[in-house]
């Protein structure tokens, strides 16, 4: 006799494992692990967009091409991509390939350590330096005439094209090397035998220095004349506001996938749950998860690439400081929130605890979240950290009527489910699955550039 039925024979009642054959069983709609809070999705105002498409309207900015350049590297060997110099102001709009790759091949490479003066103020400025890779302290006179840093140059930042236009200059400030640094230099007198030799670059060389400037504000915008504490009948200025003649439009993405559930399924196993919406909820919450990843490092409007070039700002010395916050948070007016993956608050409330701060935490949507200087800092684990354990802190300022960051979804969508998402219903086929459509369709604009700020090279692993 088996020892079950030993125990079967020695109980007086019926037992709770026969039981649960007669009784119901209460259980929990499915449930899913990598459902986060999904911030950025939550702070947006979204705003409904018709056609497909959002078009943001600025006001006429003079570019100048002063944006970073990019390398390429065989072994240890840095050479400056040539087509990229044009991103120098004062090649920019020059096209002439060949001239362009003889100016490349003409940078010669140098490496400083860390602490190293890459220049030095009082000497002769007569080369332009391109940083390739490392962190570089610009130091000056400050205003009492004590040495401060005045910037923190990082991998494709330059100095200083105007070194190449002027003879008997001297540099105005240091240059210093914060981390271990590869730079590309081009000499004055490398640069000058070579506009000798090539007739286009002289003639861009010579139409740079007889252009006009445009008079301009300080954000590079085309400037609005005005008269201001005058007195009398003066005859006053005449203007008008020039707009952007090209300018940007956000199209909108999307994010699909194809949900199949088999009618026998639907048919039979749909109490006390119906099996189709449990599979929509489960579904619909990775599409929204694959949203915030979009929407925070797509190329084409993801926060992190479409953050200007101006309001990206390394740190400086690693690890998120108080002073790195303080930096990122006064380069713009009314800055809302702060994104930062979790790892990366962590090593800003070591820091904090450092330093003896203890950030006040607020009260939203019933979730205690950490502030600074009053700014909530908000969890985004969408943000990467890459293999040297480095990440990015994102500060933007959301609304039209802000001219902020906006969530942009459509109006009047078909078989709309949610906001910007609709399911639409495919067939059965002749296996008897139902297939249903599910799309979420989604973009976000930069209104103007000082509505989004990304501090870089952020340190988590210290």
């Amino acid at each position: 006799m088996s020892e079950s039925d030993n125990l079967h024979q020695s109980l007086s009642s019926l037992s709770t494992a026969a039981a649960r054959k007669l009784a119901t069983t209460t259980k929990t709609a499915p449930q899913m692990q990598g459902i986060t809070s999904r911030w950025l999705l939550r702070v947006l105002p979204w705003v409904q967009v018709r056609g497909g498409s959002y078009r943001v309207n600025r006001r006429l900015t003079y570019t100048m091409g002063d944006g970073r350049v990019s390398f390429t590297n065989v072994g240890a060997t840095v050479q400056v991509i040539p087509q990229e110099l044009c991103e120098l102001p004062l090649f920019h709009g020059f096209n002439d390939e060949s001239v362009l790759k003889a100016l490349a091949s003409r940078f010669v490479q140098k490496e400083f350590a860390a602490g190293e003066a890459i220049v030095s103020a009082g000497q002769p400025a007569d080369q332009i330096v391109l940083i390739a890779h490392g962190k570089v302290n610009k130091v000056g006179a400050g205003k009492y005439g004590d040495q401060t840093t005045l910037d923190v140059l990082i991998d494709g930042d330059h100095f200083s094209y105007q070194a190449l236009l002027e003879s008997q200059d001297y540099w105005q400030f240091s240059m210093q090397a914060v981390t271990k640094c590869i730079v590309l230099a081009l000499s004055q007198q490398a640069f000058e035998e070579l506009v000798a030799q090539s007739e286009s670059l002289r003639a861009h060389i010579e139409q740079f220095k007889a252009k006009p400037q445009h008079a301009q504000d300080r954000y590079g915008q085309a400037a609005i004349a005005l008269a201001a504490g005058h007195k009398g009948e003066p005859e006053l200025p005449t203007t008008f506001v020039d707009y952007e003649l090209n300018p940007r439009e956000y199209e909108l993405s999307v994010a699909q996938t194809v949900l199949r559930v088999h009618t026998r399924v639907a048919d039979l196993y749909n109490e006390p749950m119906n099996q189709t919406e449990q599979q929509l909820k489960l579904t619909i919450e990775e599409l929204r998860e694959r949203q915030e990843h979009e929407m925070i490092n797509n190329r084409e409007f993801g926060l992190l690439h479409n953050a200007d070039l101006s309001q990206r700002i390394p740190t400086r010395s690693g690890p998120p400081t108080p002073d790195d916050l303080d930096e990122l948070l006064t380069r713009r007016r009314n800055p809302q929130y702060l994104l930062a993956h979790p790892r990366a608050i962590a090593a800003f409330g070591r820091e904090c605890n450092r330093l003896g701060l203890y950030p006040q935490s607020i009260d939203m949507g019933g979730h205690m979240v950490p502030t600074w200087r009053g700014i909530p800092l908000l969890p985004c684990n969408k943000i990467p950290i890459s293999k040297t354990q480095t990440t990015s802190i994102i500060v933007l300022r959301t609304g039209e009527n802000n001219q902020g960051v906006v969530g942009l979804h459509p109006s009047g969508l078909p078989d709309e489910y949610e906001p910007g998402l609709n399911v639409r219903f495919m067939g059965i086929n002749e296996k008897a699955i139902m297939s249903y459509l599910v799309s979420s369709y989604f973009s976000a604009a930069v209104l103007i550039p000082d509505a989004l700020g990304v501090l870089e090279d952020v340190e988590v692993s210290r």
